[in-house]
């Protein structure tokens, strides 16, 4: 599969993510929004060690590579915002929570292009004006 294929796995996946958790969040009984985040990432973990394992990766050999601080910055921001995400999910409806935290695309977007160079074109400036308002429309 390339990447396309996979990023609309990833969207159908991830999609699914939000009204469970805030289903699982809510209401009575409930469960705690920090405890959510611990056992799905949890599985995440799990599912990841099993993946690199079958793929026969090597992570120590990682661990040293110059790149690798970016992804201890990554992963601090990754537990910040998705525990900061699980805990919204938790006080607000998920219809307002999931095009708050979705902007993330519009400023993921912005800093490729100004931070790493990637090209903006029309085409993608058209795009993320309709992100950024179709966020503002679905979350007001």
């Amino acid at each position: 599969m390339g990447y396309f294929q996979w990023a609309l796995v990833a969207l159908l996946a991830y999609s699914a993510v939000a009204p469970l958790v805030g289903f699982a969040t809510t209401g009575d009984p409930k469960v705690p929004s920090f405890v959510a985040a611990l056992i799905t990432n949890g599985i995440l973990i799990v599912a990841t060690i099993s993946v690199v394992l079958y793929e026969r990766q090597s992570v120590t050999a990682y661990l040293g590579n110059p790149k690798t601080p970016y992804l201890y910055l990554a992963g601090l921001f990754l537990a910040v915002g998705i525990l900061a995400y699980y805990r919204a999910l938790s006080l607000g409806p998920v219809s307002t929570v999931v095009p708050i935290f979705g902007t993330f695309l519009v400023v993921s977007s912005a800093v490729g292009i100004f931070f790493l160079n990637e090209s903006l074109t029309a085409r993608k400036t058209a795009g993320i004006g309709c992100a950024m308002l179709g966020i503002y429309l679905v979350s007001t």
